[in-house]
């Protein structure tokens, strides 16, 4: 039998999510990153709501302690946040700190998928596409237009 001897390499993988330049200097945003930009870009009453329910979907989030290692770094970035807010302040705010929860799940592998074939099964379904005309004609912000 043939036998494979990995080191360090097996720990790349995953490490791409966080540290990205290590694979192209074309996309440097590390997943903690984008995920807090996304939350940032939301109403700011729903902002807690979601940094603690943070749900892990698809085969590469099965890495071990992926979500371990999300959640620790999207507690940093938001921490941080908080943290100049205060000094910008001049130390009259205090502000709460916020609770960051990454959730892992039996159907996290699967759910993608999941969630892509309900979609393909609804009647609606193909109201929700466009032609590939309508991407020629308009570009890919066409995507961002919903019928």
């Amino acid at each position: 039998p043939y036998e494979v001897d990995v080191g360090f390499e097996r720990f790349l993988g995953p490490e791409i999510f966080f540290n990205p330049e290590i694979a192209s200097s074309d996309f440097l945003t590390p997943i903690p990153e984008v995920v807090d930009n996304v939350i940032q870009s939301c109403p700011i009453d729903t902002r807690r709501g979601l940094y603690k329910n943070i749900v892990l979907s698809g085969g590469s989030t099965m890495f071990k302690d992926f979500g371990k290692r999300l959640q620790r770094d999207i507690k940093r970035v938001v921490d941080a946040r908080v943290k100049r807010s205060e000094e910008l302040s001049g130390g009259t705010l205090k502000a709460t700190l916020i609770d960051v929860n990454v959730i892992s799940h039996k159907k996290q592998r699967y759910a993608v998928w999941s969630g892509g074939s309900l979609l393909g099964s609804l009647p609606e379904f193909y109201s929700y596409c466009h032609t590939k005309a309508e991407y020629e004609e308009h570009g890919p912000s066409i995507c961002r237009h919903n019928r």
